[in-house]
C-alpha cells in the first residue's frame, strides 16, 4: 500500500488523539500536502536545521517532532534566520513536518506513561486527569508506586540509566526508602503541588522553578530536574515502535526511524573541561 502524509496522521490521532493538545499548542501536519507520498518517516523531539538535514540525508520526506514546527502565528518568515532556513529547506524538499505535542503528552501511552514505565512504577495514573470524559487514563503526568520500596540508591541507578544521564539535580532530600512516584516528562513544575499532594514521595519533571525548589526544601519534599530533553527523549523510541507496528500493520513498505543527530542541548562544563 502507497503511504501518504494523511495515513500517517491518521494513525498518530489513534495513538495520540490530537483533540487531546492543549488550547494553546499547534499539534498536526505544520508543514507539507497530506496527500503526498511518504518515502520515510524521521521522528525526533526538536524541529531543528540539523533534524531536517537528516531527513534529506536519510531519503525522509516526512518528519514527526515532538515539539512544533511552528508554535505561534509568523508575522513573517525570514530566510536569513534559523527558523526560516528551517522552512525553506522543508519546503524546498517537500518535507512534511508533523507535530505530535500535548495531545502524546496527555494519551494514556504517551510521554509520562512511558517514562513511569521505563522507571517500572505500577498502577500509574494521571497526575492532571484530562477533561476529556472518553479518555478517563488520559491526563498530564503520571503517579504510580512500587510494589517493594526502592533504595534511595536504588531508585537513582535507575534513574539516571532511564535518563541516559550521570547527574541530576534535586531540590529537597531524596528519601531513604521510595515508594510512591509521581513523573511529568518535560516542563511541569507547576504540577509538584498536585504531586506531593496525591502522596508522592518523589516528584520527577523538567525546568522546575527556583521558587518551586525553594518550595519543596520547605516542605521536606523532593523534586528531581531531569532536564526536559531526557524526560521526553524515550518516548520518542516508543513513537518510532507504534508507528512501525502500524507500517507492518497496513504494508505501508516504508522505513520508519529515529534520529541519530539530536544530542541533549546543554553540555556540562567545569574547571578541567573548559576549553
Amino acid at each position: 500500500m502507497t503511504a501518504r502524509v494523511k495515513d500517517i496522521i491518521r494513525n498518530l490521532n489513534t495513538l495520540a488523539p490530537f483533540n487531546l493538545a492543549e488550547p494553546w499548542d499547534n499539534v498536526g501536519l505544520l508543514v507539507g500536502n497530506p496527500d503526498q507520498e511518504v518515502s520515510a518517516i524521521l521522528a525526533g523531539l526538536d524541529p531543528t536545521n540539523s533534524l531536517i538535514d537528516e531527513a534529506i540525508s536519510l531519503g525522509a520526506n516526512t518528519v514527526i517532532t515532538h515539539h512544533p514546527v511552528i508554535f505561534k502565528p509568523l508575522p513573517a518568515i525570514n530566510t536569513s534566520a534559523a527558523y526560516g532556513k528551517l522552512l525553506e529547506k522543508a519546503l524546498t524538499n517537500r518535507i512534511a513536518i508533523i507535530g505530535c505535542h500535548t495531545n502524546f503528552d496527555s494519551t494514556e501511552t504517551g510521554v509520562s506513561t512511558i517514562l513511569a514505565n521505563q522507571l517500572g512504577l505500577d498502577n500509574h495514573s494521571p497526575l492532571i486527569p484530562s477533561p476529556h470524559e472518553n479518555s478517563p487514563e488520559s491526563g498530564l503526568g503520571r503517579i504510580g508506586s512500587y510494589q517493594s520500596p526502592l533504595s534511595s540508591d536504588e531508585f537513582l541507578k535507575r534513574l539516571l540509566y532511564v535518563l541516559a544521564q550521570d547527574s541530576v539535580q534535586v531540590a529537597g532530600i531524596l528519601p531513604e526508602k521510595i515508594t510512591t512516584v509521581a513523573v511529568c516528562g518535560g516542563s511541569g513544575s507547576e504540577f509538584a503541588v498536585q504531586a506531593r499532594a496525591l502522596g508522592a514521595e518523589v516528584y520527577l519533571s523538567a525546568e522546575i522553578q527556583h521558587s518551586t525548589a525553594i518550595w519543596a526544601i520547605e516542605c521536606d519534599f523532593c523534586i528531581i530536574d531531569g532536564t526536559h530533553y531526557s524526560t521526553e527523549k524515550p518516548a520518542i523510541a516508543f513513537l518510532v515502535k507504534k508507528l512501525e507496528e502500524s507500517g507492518h500493520n497496513e504494508n505501508w513498505n516504508i522505513k520508519i526511524l529515529e534520529t541519530k543527530t539530536e544530542r541533549h542541548p546543554f553540555v556540562k562544563l567545569d574547571r578541567n573541561n573548559r576549553k
